[in-house]
């Protein structure tokens, strides 16, 4: 029985909470085989982010091509991807392997507030989302890309998902966890579809990863054949139930990882 693979394109977390290390543990969690192109270091934990290197472009071509080249590669997930250069060969990759099932999550500050990409990589990112499944934008994440005011409500989300839509991906799932309330919606939007993703809010201080978790799961489901509403439904779940066991691991001083395996540990 062959194993399904998925890819993930982004920064490495050496706290072990989101980027590739969250992505991999995701796709272990859901029964996916996991592979990955680093485009960058960052040393970070709970508290912040101390520094970030970006990895040259063809450093990142390279991976990209070797994991292309070798395995059967179901979907693909990025994140974090720091400049433009590194978007260029991305894009360049994706098309001349003609990658399927892709994901964006496109990361532009951690959890704790820090850049992770540069602002004049932005005109790069939107010529990236053209080639995407499904882009997974947060609110904040969103109204940058759109360069207006972050969303209030879900009337002005859904709306919002609309213009993203204007920019070329198949889909947007826009992600309202920065919104107030008792729960957290999520809508998908796809054409003039709108489903709506709900969860009662988690009250815990440990959400680091949340984004990059939410969108591999989301890469797994595409991976192993669902539709994408199916996907983005499970996906909602397995990090609902993650950031409930969060507090669990107790590992961490401040914003600390969710809990990846809790059906297991």
């Amino acid at each position: 029985m062959s194993v399904t693979v998925a890819l993930t394109i982004a920064g490495s977390d050496s706290s072990g909470g989101a980027g590739i290390q969250a992505d991999l543990k995701t796709f272990a969690a859901l029964g996916v085989y996991g592979a990955s192109v680093i485009t960058a270091l960052t040393a970070q934990n709970s508290k912040g982010v101390l520094a970030v290197h970006a990895a040259p472009p063809d450093i990142v071509a390279a991976q990209l091509d070797a994991a292309f080249s070798d395995l059967e590669v179901a979907a693909v997930k990025i994140g974090m991807l720091a400049n433009a250069p590194i978007i260029e060969v991305v894009a360049a990759g994706l098309a001349r392997h003609r990658a399927r099932n892709v994901v964006l999550d496109p990361v532009m500050a951690a959890s704790t507030g820090a850049d992770l990409l540069r602002a004049d990589a932005m005109a790069a990112l939107r010529g990236l989302i053209r080639q995407i499944r499904v882009l997974t934008p947060n609110l904040p994440e969103a109204a940058a890309l759109l360069d207006v005011p972050t969303a209030r409500d879900e009337a002005e989300m859904r709306v919002q998902a609309q213009k993203l839509l204007a920019l070329g991906p198949g889909a947007v799932l826009i992600k309202g966890g920065h919104a107030g309330g008792p729960e957290s919606v999520d809508l998908l939007v796809e054409g003039q579809t709108c489903v709506r993703l709900a969860a009662p809010r988690v009250p815990t201080k440990n959400t680091h990863g949340t984004g990059c978790t939410f969108a591999s799961a989301i890469a797994a489901g595409l991976a192993k054949g669902l539709p994408l509403d199916q996907a983005a439904r499970e996906a909602k779940t397995f990090v609902s139930a993650a950031l409930v066991a969060a507090d669990r691991l107790g590992i961490a001083a401040s914003n600390g990882p969710l809990h990846h395996f809790y059906k297991w540990w």
